[in-house]
């Protein structure tokens, strides 16, 4: 007979955490007030930066929590930091083959990134031609140039993430000014959609209708008198 396995209880979309229930309009209006008082007793402008102390159990989900002590915290099972910096190349024994950065731009010199990477590149292909050499001659000592080569391109990688933050900003900065031109170019339209529709009306109220075309226009069309005669002896027949 199988073992039976335990039941796992999985799900897409986790149900809503239960301090939901805490958010009514009453505990809102309530912790608001608090808060309030609070600010006006420690003579604070804005009440959003006040923290109370000693809430009721129902009003204790209400307040946002404080930043973590250690700048780390966990969500969905992953963790996240507050100053989220690149580890050091130290922290993973790996030799490093460019200066700290708090060794860098000493001495009036410029930290070139991209000649550093330009010294990697050509480092690598010669260190892979020697492995080649090597792998020919005597393979058993291809293992201090394999690690050699791994170095290389762990410390090739490790600069080129220096570059992530400027990367990040760069990407804002072209996404904010492709909505800024997307904007300018919709409230261009408009505008000219404007003018245009100013410009009809500001036609049509110059344009000058001629009385007598209006009167043409408005009364009816008169009858001839051939056609009122022959009414008249049609009703005169039907009489006799």
């Amino acid at each position: 007979m199988e073992e039976e396995q335990p039941q796992q209880v999985s799900s897409t979309w986790p149900p809503p955490p239960p301090f939901w229930r805490d958010f009514t309009p009453e505990n809102l209006a309530r912790f608001n007030e608090l808060r309030k008082q609070e600010a006006e007793r420690q003579g604070v402008e804005d009440a959003s930066k006040v923290r109370l102390e000693g809430l009721p159990r129902e009003l204790r989900n209400l307040q946002p929590p404080s930043e973590p002590a250690d700048g780390v915290w966990r969500v969905f099972g992953d963790t996240y930091r507050l100053n989220d910096e690149l580890p050091r190349l130290e922290e993973s024994n790996i030799r490093r083959l460019f200066p700290n950065p708090e060794e860098r731009d000493r001495d009036g010199k410029h930290f070139d990134r991209a000649l550093i990477l330009k010294r990697l590149a050509k480092s690598l292909l010669l260190n892979f031609l020697e492995l080649v050499g090597l792998l020919a001659i005597n393979p058993q000592a291809a293992e201090e140039k394999t690690a050699d080569i791994r170095d290389l391109f762990i410390n090739f990688h490790h600069l080129i993430n220096e570059y992530r933050p400027h990367q990040a900003r760069e990407s804002l900065i072209s996404m904010m000014q492709a909505q800024l031109d997307r904007t300018r170019a919709e409230t261009n339209a408009i505008r000219d959609a404007k003018d245009k529709a100013e410009r009809i009306m500001e036609g049509l109220g110059s344009l000058k209708v001629e009385d007598d075309l209006v009167s043409t226009l408005t009364t009816p069309p008169k009858k001839e008198s051939w056609v009122h005669e022959n009414e008249t002896w049609s009703s005169v027949n039907d009489d006799i």
